[in-house]
């Protein structure tokens, strides 16, 4: 276990500093040709009810994809993370504007605050997709996050929903693509990762 733990740290942060090393001018032209192919990935045309993050300074930016998903009339669901633990929901977002309403949290963050009354995903129809964040991904599904477990949780409890477990897709930058992740038994397979094929 402390192996394996280890294991995950050294590569958190040979990706991390992968990922620093990239200008924003990469990662914008990284994000753009991702964004385009997920919005004709089949999946994502079909599903009504998606959750998607918001992305950090080093993530694939997520912006268009929102402001897409809202011009197609689909459902918008964002992650709310509790600090000081594993639970995270996934709350409906008004439009795109909503989020810039939002308030920052300590890491910089835009989320619902914690008393705000809004729809949870789980609470009503389940969702169909999530897309997902990480620091590292390889080709077999195995996702590397920043060691928190929200996303591992929160499909966890997906799985108990009457719907079962959406379909999963991570969004990274190709020098987020690993040959392996080390992963242990509380680690979720995603379905998909989209990348800038070389």
């Amino acid at each position: 276990m402390a192996a394996l733990r280890a294991a995950k740290q050294a590569l958190r942060k040979e990706l991390k500093k992968r990922v620093t090393a990239l200008g924003n001018q990469e990662k914008l032209r990284q994000s753009r040709i991702i964004t385009q192919k997920l919005l004709k990935h089949p999946k994502y045309e079909l599903c009504q009810r998606i959750a998607v993050f918001l992305s950090m300074n080093d993530e694939v930016c997520t912006k268009d994809i929102i402001e897409d998903i809202f011009k197609r009339g689909k459902e918008c669901f964002i992650p709310r993370y509790f600090t000081n633990s594993s639970h995270m929901d996934m709350l409906r977002l008004a439009s795109a504007e909503d989020m810039q309403s939002l308030p920052l949290t300590s890491w910089n963050i835009r989320q619902p605050g914690d008393e705000e009354e809004r729809e949870e995903a789980l609470a009503t129809g389940g969702l169909e997709l999530i897309l997902m964040p990480g620091l590292g991904f390889d080709k077999s599904g195995n996702r590397l996050g920043r060691g928190k477990g929200f996303y591992d949780t929160y499909l966890e409890r997906c799985m108990r929903h009457t719907k079962g477990k959406p379909y999963t897709i991570g969004l990274a930058f190709k020098e987020q693509i690993c040959q392996e992740v080390p992963v242990d038994d509380n680690d979720i397979l995603i379905d998909e990762v989209l990348y800038e094929d070389m």
